[in-house]
């Protein structure tokens, strides 16, 4: 076997088209990932969950940095506790064979770059299972800028992790120990994240809700649709507050004279300025048609 195989990860994610990084990742393109840092967990679900994907989510998470969004690439792995013959088996293949330096987590610390987010199945370990610490923590921030860390384990270092800006990191416990007595046995592989699945490349998006995983094939459909559910609440709620419409119009199916309505305030209110790159003929097309069957007459024969 390899560690983080370009081969295997091609293999891995046939439904991306696009860009790919040297390790074969798919490349989720900036804008994407800009755009999803403005929407709520909630939001991005709904256009996954309809594809039939419906293991992205796990919450039970401590966090580092309440309030900050965690949004980037994912580079996974996954540990198991440590059986001898294994571990050296793989050790000395990493270190001797790929020329890596250091334990098994530096060598998916040192291949990070701007926008990843690390992805680490730790089986829940927290006793010496602390996957990150201050200095591994302050390497992360400098190479991901704006990433951070998404460990089903343990940290360590925590009031010096809490310090460093720009980051998130989502975990399970700390202690004080360092990491022993574990095993990777995959960099850039299929990982389990709780009642999660997570892999190379998918978009990680991380709110106080807990983690969403998003396959990178839908990350831009999800986008488009989490904002279009953001826009049409933005409208909503202002609509709510002049009492122009009630709760169960606003909750049910638009009517052509409501989306005529929304078309006319999307295109002039400035609250809607920033989301203008959306287009809504579709939905207005529906509800014509819609209306059209409703007026057709039932005809006795």
């Amino acid at each position: 076997m390899k560690f983080s195989a370009k081969e295997d990860i091609i293999q891995l994610t046939p439904m991306w088209t696009g860009e790919r990084f040297e390790d074969g990742r798919p490349k989720v393109s900036d804008d994407v990932l800009r755009r999803m840092r403005k929407i709520t967990l909630e939001e991005a679900w709904g256009p996954i969950w309809t594809e039939g994907y419906k293991y992205q989510f796990q919450g039970d998470f401590k966090i580092s940095h309440p309030g900050n969004i965690l949004v980037g690439r994912a580079v996974t792995a996954v540990m198991v506790p440590k059986r001898p013959d294994l571990d050296s088996t793989l050790m000395n293949y990493g270190l001797k064979e790929e020329g890596r330096r250091g334990f098994f987590n530096q060598w998916v610390i040192d291949s990070l770059v701007e926008d990843d987010v690390v992805v680490v199945d730790l089986f829940d370990k927290i006793y010496q299972g602390t996957y990150v610490g201050g200095n591994l923590s302050t390497a992360i921030a400098t190479r991901t800028k704006r990433g951070g860390a998404v460990i089903w384990g343990g940290v360590r270092d925590l009031e010096q992790i809490v310090k460093i800006p720009n980051m998130q990191t989502y975990y399970r416990g700390n202690d004080p120990t360092g990491i022993a007595d574990v095993t990777m046995t995959s960099f850039n592989g299929p990982t389990r994240i709780g009642n999660a699945i997570c892999m190379p490349g998918d978009v990680v998006l991380g709110t106080l809700s807990g983690i969403y995983f998003i396959p990178p094939h839908l990350a831009e459909r999800c986008v488009i649709g989490a904002e279009k559910s953001h826009v049409r609440d933005i409208f909503g709620f202002a609509r709510l507050e002049t009492k122009t419409y009630t709760t169960a119009q606003i909750d049910a199916a638009w009517t052509v004279p409501m989306w005529e309505d929304f078309c006319n305030w999307f295109d002039t209110d400035p609250e809607a300025s920033e989301y203008r790159h959306l287009t809504w003929e579709d939905e207005l097309k529906d509800a014509k048609e819609k209306a059209d069957k409703e007026q057709v007459p039932n005809v006795r024969l």
